[in-house]
């Protein structure tokens, strides 16, 4: 049994929460999301993160980062600040943290003025043992036995309304034995810690994984209300890994990832809103949020479709003349990486990447393709043998003085469009040349590439200039017969 210090301490806290009562969605939201700092955030984490955010912001409430530290053999250094950063890169910043604060501080209590620690921060909460009698709890303390502290559970569990799963009854003391209260070594265990966390932060509501809807008939059945979400699974019902739900700040900026892409089509799989569809940003999936659409059973995440998600949010991106900006900005520190030495200055101007993304909006899922093999023509010019030439036909230098001269006219006035029936009227003039072998040399011209975008893109990518030097070196080519 509790001691006596244990039992008023825990009664207490009961009491008030029965008190308060089971907030409503119409009440003072506050949502709360609660990971230890034991490695980085996953899909599986930036999912429930993203449920308890737009939640609160759909009711009008607060999200709180609580950071639940129990386990101080596990804890990752650095873990804490990159869940944070995490989060705030996402899209889904909390409105307390570690890092901001929250209004529930006070002078009273200043270990939580450190941040929000978990359960281990609430001095003196807990004390005494759990054993067959006062007189064996003492000669064990007496003897200096490793020991701990337990909640012995009774049989009667009283059920609770579930917010995504409805009523829901877990008769956990036949199944599971008498939780941790206290470890050994002096620090609250997580599970019944939380609860009394929840109570001095205000928590009205929690979405969490599946995986604690078991756990939850051990607390007080007010407040806050509980909403489980379902398990996520890759497509083929197998558990995602950590290997695939990794989305730490390395790992996803290098891949070119999109946070809006990640909040996208994280909740399709679960569901939760009225419509289904993709290229869903933040304000939409709030708008659309509806917790009784939630799915029950287990979310299928189809990572295969990532860049799917990706390429509509790049291209919400370049039509945004803002968020443009950066991007250029971006592709200026990758090109200089990628291509160092061999590319010309000019492709570092900002019309210039302007243009080249506005062309290639809808066709690449992320700025990474860009400076891949596929589009080193655009920031390096290509080379380009005189045999590679003479491959494709003999009148290389009759075509290339048709280009230049289509090219002199039409100035910078160059579009797609335009440019697509002016190269088919250069054909005629290329002494009955076919059209397949005038564009195959275009392209190797322009590019080095045998594929690749429209000939006709390729040259308003470049413009004039540029389009000019490159046939300009075809005139120096020899003649062949």
């Amino acid at each position: 049994m509790l001691t006596q210090r244990c039992f008023r301490c825990v009664t207490a806290v009961r009491n008030t929460l029965v008190t308060r009562g089971c907030s409503t969605v119409q009440g003072d939201v506050r949502v709360r999301f609660a990971p230890s700092p034991t490695g980085f955030l996953h899909l599986g984490g930036l999912r429930t993160a993203l449920y308890n955010y737009i939640f609160a912001k759909k009711y009008g409430g607060s999200f709180v980062l609580r950071l639940e530290d129990t386990d101080q053999s596990r804890l990752v250094p650095g873990a804490a600040e990159s869940i944070e950063d995490m989060l705030e890169w996402a899209g889904v910043p909390p409105d307390e943290s570690p890092r901001r604060g929250g209004r529930w501080l006070s002078e009273t209590r200043p270990a939580q003025q450190r941040g929000f620690k978990g359960a281990d921060r609430h001095p003196g909460m807990i004390t005494g043992a759990v054993t067959s009698g006062p007189s064996q709890v003492q000669e064990k303390l007496d003897q200096g036995a490793p020991h701990v502290i337990r909640f012995r559970l009774e049989e009667g569990v009283e059920p609770f309304q579930d917010l995504i799963c409805g009523r829901v009854i877990n008769e956990v003391a036949q199944v599971e034995g008498d939780p941790v209260v206290m470890k050994s070594r002096r620090f609250s265990h997580l599970s019944p810690g939380y609860i009394v966390d929840d109570h001095y932060m205000m928590i009205s509501h929690v979405l969490r994984g599946s995986e604690w809807l078991i756990s939850t008939s051990k607390q007080p059945p007010h407040p806050p209300t509980f909403g489980h979400l379902p398990l996520l699974l890759n497509k083929n019902g197998s558990k995602l890994s950590k290997r695939q739900g990794d989305i730490s700040s390395k790992a996803s900026r290098g891949d070119g990832v999109l946070p809006e892409a990640l909040l996208d089509i994280t909740p399709a799989a679960a569901r939760g809103f009225n419509t289904i569809g993709v290229g869903r940003r933040i304000d939409e999936l709030i708008a659309e949020f509806n917790p009784s659409k939630i799915t029950t059973h287990s979310a299928l995440l189809d990572l295969e479709k990532l860049p799917e998600f990706n390429r509509i949010h790049l291209q919400h991106r370049i039509e945004d003349e803002e968020q443009c900006a950066t991007l250029i900005t971006g592709l200026q520190a990758q090109i200089q990486q990628v291509c160092g030495e061999e590319m010309q200055e000019e492709v570092l101007q900002e019309g210039y990447i302007r243009r080249v993304l506005l062309l290639r909006k809808g066709h690449i899922s992320s700025l990474k393709e860009l400076v891949g093999p596929a589009y080193s023509y655009l920031w390096v010019r290509p080379s380009v043998s005189s045999q590679q030439v003479a491959a494709i036909t003999a009148e290389a230098q009759h075509i290339a003085a048709l280009v230049l001269k289509l090219i002199a006219e039409r100035g910078e006035e160059l579009t797609v469009d335009r440019l697509s029936k002016d190269l088919k009227t250069l054909v005629k003039q290329t002494k009955g040349i076919k059209y397949g072998e005038v564009m195959k040399l275009l392209r190797l011209a322009l590019s080095g590439l045998q594929q690749g975008p429209s000939v006709a893109e390729m040259m308003v990518c470049l413009g004039p200039e540029e389009i000019s030097h490159r046939f300009q070196k075809l005139l120096q080519f020899p003649e062949t017969n």
